[in-house]
């Protein structure tokens, strides 16, 4: 059947249970881009686990759309000794969902097992001498050196999240789930209603208390919740989904399929806008510890293949509001951005010289092993491009296609591709995950402790410690260009532009936040 007859003939097999205007005003209906398969925010790096522990859980700070670290969970903190001490004070009113109250000495069981896992923690706790609890309000480190990102650190943005726990939760090894949901958060998580692959639901916390001030903003500011329940109904076809909003079945569409997007802008009622400016940032994965991409020079010779572009239009269209190129190694719009290397992308691409390149490089003829995905659908644009682009670079292309679940499977073998390996793949994170050093995980070249690719790269690694210390938004910023210029010498991954996505939701929800979906500040008419 095809999408715009079955618009037309409605989602009846969707209707909810008749419920007063009432009723349904303090119900608010999602449609997520994906299942909730895993619960806990510090074992699982997927989005839909993120969008969930903000809902659950709190965190000390919170960072607003600016990028800028805000005090939640704390009342405000004070810094000693140069910045090697720090001590930050809870603020009042903060409960479990259980009813107990929150103590200093959750939090730094927290702060411990998220550090465990996380990058921007690891680098925390590596500077931390003593992270102890001298009170039940009080956390305080101290530091070996000055660490002055440390608020960004326990606010930050991206998958793994700094979420606060109760103590005999947060005592959990870092690397097995915790399924009990008890957080301090303005929802409470209803097990007892949890249909894997279909629905999840949650609950209005009573007990929470907003910051007293400040403007909602991304994470910072007063989580003020103004309806009773959320339910997340999963619905994979992206027809099925538009018709649900259609028929105000359903409120809110995390993301719309660009093919839908033209059809729900013209439905009434329905309001369609790009919330997460930051985007997608998609990109290439080369795995460094095989041939031929463990050959840096090889690595190089590759972008001048690269038509950002191409691959742009394959996932996002021809609208060019909807994607941007040429993109360097940081989040156009943010921060730490700069046009540093970019002349690489630009200009016709010569895919003779590319190979010429290759060969002079060392290629020799190598089978790369390209991993691709049927979804989601924008991973599988992206590959059939780098498929086809590798093959007129003159590789020797062996194009491997699975679902989504088996690539991430795969990736993580480090065997020669005759026994199971790769060589690279397409994949894309969000924008807000590869806006600084601190954040993006691709971009860090540890060796074993990297992203899978295992990058060992020590300048890149000596440039991102450096921004660690640096105070001040020039110094980070001088920073940053010149750890791009290396990243481009070193290729840890090969970035090919920024696309956006739209949202879609029902003209009587109003405070709909900026960015990924938060659920606070949001009101049904």
């Amino acid at each position: 059947m095809k999408r715009r007859t079955f618009l037309a003939a409605g989602a009846a097999a969707l209707a909810a249970p008749s419920l007063s205007l009432a009723q349904q005003n303090k119900v608010l209906r999602f449609i997520p881009q994906t299942d909730l398969s895993f619960l806990d925010p510090i074992f699982s790096l997927a989005y839909a686990t993120r969008n969930h522990g903000y809902m659950v859980f709190d965190m000390l700070y919170g960072q607003d759309s600016q990028y800028r670290a805000a005090p939640q969970m704390v009342e405000g903190h004070v810094t000693e000794q140069d910045g090697r001490l720090w001590r930050l004070t809870l603020r009042d009113g903060l409960k479990w969902h259980d009813g107990e109250r929150v103590l200093a000495r959750d939090c730094v069981a927290s702060i411990r097992r998220w550090g465990a896992r996380d990058p921007f923690g690891q680098a925390l706790l590596a500077t931390t001498d003593e992270l102890s609890a001298p009170d039940d309000k009080t956390i305080q480190f101290r530091l070996k050196r000055p660490f002055p990102l440390l608020p960004e650190a326990l606010g930050k943005l991206p998958p793994l999240l700094p979420v606060m726990m109760p103590e005999r939760l947060a005592n959990t090894d870092a690397f097995t789930q915790v399924t009990e949901m008890v957080g301090s958060g303005p929802f409470r998580f209803i097990p007892g209603e949890r249909v894997s692959g279909a629905r999840v639901v949650y609950e209005r916390f009573q007990d929470y208390v907003p910051r007293a001030s400040g403007t909602a903003d991304g994470t910072a500011g007063p989580k003020a919740v103004h309806v009773d329940r959320v339910e997340w109904t999963t619905i994979p076809d992206a027809s099925t989904a538009a018709a649900a909003i259609q028929a105000g079945e359903q409120d809110w569409l995390e993301f719309a399929a660009n093919d839908m997007i033209p059809l729900l802008k013209r439905m009434r009622g329905v309001k369609v806008a790009v919330q997460e400016q930051a985007g997608m940032m998609c990109f290439m994965r080369l795995n460094h510890l095989q041939p031929p991409f463990n050959n840096p020079a090889i690595r190089r010779a590759l972008l001048g293949a690269f038509d950002q572009a191409d691959f742009m239009m394959a996932v996002a269209g021809e609208d060019k509001a909807m994607w941007h190129a040429p993109v360097g190694f940081f989040t156009p719009g943010s921060p730490m951005a700069s046009d540093e290397g970019l002349g690489v992308f630009q200009g016709p691409r010569d895919y003779a010289k590319v190979k010429r390149d290759l060969e002079a490089a060392g290629y020799k003829g190598e089978k790369v092993v390209l991993l691709g995905a049927t979804d989601p659908t924008f991973i599988l644009g992206l590959s059939e491009v780098a498929a086809d682009m590798l093959r007129k670079c003159g590789l020797n292309v062996d194009y491997q296609l699975s679902d989504w679940g088996t690539l991430t499977a795969r990736r993580s073998s480090k065997e020669p591709v005759e026994k199971g390996g790769w060589s690279c793949y397409m994949t894309a994170l969000t924008g807000v995950d590869t806006a600084n050093p601190a954040l993006s995980a691709p971009l860090r070249g540890n060796g074993a402790q990297a992203m899978a690719g295992w990058p060992d790269l020590p300048q890149v690694e000596a440039l991102i410690g450096e921004w660690f210390s640096a105070e001040g938004l020039a110094t980070q910023q001088s920073l940053a260009r010149r750890l791009q210029a290396q990243a481009f010498r070193d290729v840890p991954y090969i970035p090919a532009g920024q696309f956006l996505q739209a949202a879609a939701y029902r003209s009587n929800l109003e405070g709909v936040l900026r960015g990924f979906p938060l659920f606070w500040n949001v009101r049904k008419n």
